[in-house]
């Protein structure tokens, strides 16, 4: 916790800009247990290590962020980003929430690599502020409240589970599911997919390599499964986070809709992919980026033409909650909808925002910010 930095402002400061001012930031590690372990190329989990952010502005608005590290794909754990985000708190303290994209430009510069926790820290002022205006997040961000409706993920596994999984999608109301491949053996994910093809017709599949393919694997995997007439609707980042070249090359051979993930981590990284031409849909997930770069992301693939997959890590519904106001603002950029981790984990792990009914997912439609309450996860201070 950080206190309110001496000299933060001039005197005699409007009284309407100094309620804005940040008055402190609190962080609180965050361990749940996963109902199912998250399996993807890169490695499996099985607990959720984050951390949740809250920013106090000194009016008392409070907004909440989140950082969900995942080592295997940012190299980020929950202690690096509990270092980080106290490197940030001297940074954060004292400034006008109003310039939370001048704030996150600062945090780029001083924390780089630690792409989770300034995606908190972003969050948590950004849902401090729209709170302080009485805006909802979706009506700061210039759109509304929408219902949306995401896919459900089924792990890397054998295809026993990944039908079971399939089945169980389908009891539970999901039209769309993301089949995780690319872990061990291209022939093995083509038999999981046909295999859900076949048992469930009436799911559209995703099939989200995370980088793991090689590009004459991904091109011999996608053979397979368009000879089976797998129902296969997009193709996400099958190869290496580099070769955005064979990104464009497997959506061409094979007619399938490619969307690149690993592979755009800034808006310079989308400019790349929307130079390279022939790629159709860009993932926008807030933890590889923070905010601020997120809606320009989403503004470069936007100009081009593409369309968009709101994505995230294995986060709570404090982060998701902010990743669906986001989609719902950009409407109807998003066609694809990803934000099912909190289907893994407790119930009610905080109070407010984002709801589950099946598939649809509901905003609260007249809490300011994202209405999250998440002041139990803090120790005994206010907001």
């Amino acid at each position: 916790m950080a206190a309110l930095r001496r000299g933060s402002g001039p005197e005699g400061i409007p009284a309407a800009e100094r309620a804005r001012m940040i008055a402190r930031l609190d962080m609180a590690p965050i361990t749940i247990r996963l109902t199912e372990s998250f399996a993807i190329s890169k490695g499996a989990v099985a607990t959720a290590q984050n951390v949740l952010v809250r920013v106090v502005l000194l009016d008392g608005s409070a907004g909440y962020g989140e950082a969900a590290p995942f080592e295997a794909i940012t190299g980020e754990t929950q202690a690096s980003t509990l270092t980080a985000l106290e490197g940030m708190a001297a940074t954060v303290t004292g400034r006008d929430a109003a310039g939370w994209r001048v704030l996150a430009a600062d945090l780029r510069g001083l924390a780089p690599e630690a792409a989770a926790a300034r995606c908190a820290v972003e969050q948590a002022v950004v849902d401090a502020l729209a709170r302080h205006l009485g805006l909802s997040l979706p009506a700061f961000l210039g759109g509304f409240p929408r219902e949306l409706r995401t896919d459900v993920t089924i792990p890397v596994g054998d295809v026993r589970h990944s039908v079971e999984s399939a089945h169980h999608a389908v009891d539970s109301g999901f039209t769309t599911v993301k089949i995780k491949v690319g872990a061990e053996d291209w022939e093995l994910d083509v038999a999981r997919v046909v295999a859900i093809s076949q048992a469930t017709p009436e799911l559209s599949i995703i099939v989200d390599g995370n980088a793991g393919f090689s590009r004459l694997q991904a091109h011999k995997f996608l053979r397979g499964v368009t000879k089976a007439g797998a129902a296969v609707i997009l193709v996400e980042q099958p190869v290496a986070a580099p070769d955005i070249a064979g990104l464009a090359e497997l959506e061409r051979e094979h007619g399938i809709p490619v969307c690149a993930d690993e592979s755009v981590r800034s808006p310079a990284d989308a400019i790349r992919v929307v130079e390279m031409g022939g790629i159709s849909a860009v993932n926008v997930k807030l933890m590889k980026c923070g905010v601020a770069d997120a809606l320009d992301i989403i503004s470069v693939a936007r100009s081009a033409g593409m369309t968009g997959m709101i994505g995230g890590m294995v986060e709570t519904a404090v982060s998701m909650t902010f990743s669906a106001a986001v989609a719902a603002a950009s409407h109807p950029f998003f066609a694809y909808i990803d934000l099912d981790t909190p289907l893994l984990m407790p119930r009610r792990f905080v109070r407010g925002g984002m709801r589950y009914s099946g598939p649809a997912i509901h905003l609260p439609g007249h809490a300011a910010g994202t209405g999250v309450n998440a002041t139990d996860h803090f120790a005994a201070s206010p907001g």
